[in-house]
């Protein structure tokens, strides 16, 4: 793949790989957590938390993207506290592409958590409770192998939508190459070029190909744990 990208296309590649892979990783426990409260609980606020988790899906990802700047910005109300306390700065790095991947991809990641919670009949859990397992126990031994499926279907879910983050990202950390430019920016940037659409074209092709790896992955994954799950 080195021969057939050139050296800038490659590092729009591979940085948005590392950008995904991060946003993943970092945002899962907090999906799985968020899918639960509004999958069991019962609260005041809870329509309210639901709408909010949604948001992104529904905002155009600009304004996401400017809400971010605004909050962790050197300057926000948030980031300038990151930059004194602890020397992070987010906007105009690749950290704040994890970020604004991560804040995009978070509706249907916990969107497809919270359906296998839904689909978990609570009777299992209680019986296991009364069996004198604490709740964390239980979680972990049998509410989380039931809902793995649709974790592992969140997760993908969640890299595919961080591979194609293009609008909030742009906006929270433009477009620098070798810093902040991912696949998408990549691809935007060579369209705006005479003679750029070639290289477009490449990496419009590398796009498909990470997507369709990830969902046969990721198939072969839930299959693979539902087999163990129904004893197969």
């Amino acid at each position: 793949m080195s021969d057939w990208l050139s050296p800038d296309e490659w590092r729009a590649v591979a940085l948005s790989l590392r950008v995904s892979l991060w946003a993943t990783a970092l945002s899962l426990p907090f999906g799985i957590a968020v899918a639960h409260v509004l999958a069991r609980r019962d609260f005041w606020g809870k329509q309210a938390l639901n709408g909010l988790v949604h948001l992104p899906l529904i905002l155009p990802p600009v304004v996401t993207g400017y809400l971010l700047l605004l909050a962790f910005g050197r300057k926000g109300f948030i980031g300038q506290y990151l930059d004194q306390w602890f020397g992070l700065v987010l906007a105009f790095k690749w950290t704040g592409a994890v970020l604004a991947a991560a804040v995009m991809a978070f509706p249907l990641m916990v969107r497809a958590i919270r359906l296998s919670f839904e689909a978990v009949d609570p009777k299992l859990e209680q019986a296991a409770g009364t069996l004198g397992a604490s709740p964390a126990w239980v979680f972990l031994t049998v509410t989380l192998p039931l809902i793995l499926p649709g974790v592992i279907a969140g997760a993908v879910l969640a890299f595919a939508k961080a591979m194609g983050e293009f609008g909030a990202t742009i906006t929270f950390v433009a477009n620098i190459p070798g810093q902040t430019q991912t696949l998408p920016s990549a691809i935007y940037t060579f369209l705006q070029v005479p003679g750029g659409d070639p290289q477009a074209f490449r990496l419009v092709l590398v796009s498909i190909a990470v997507a369709m790896a990830a969902l046969v992955v990721s198939e072969l994954l839930a299959s693979r744990v539902a087999r163990k799950v129904a004893g197969r």
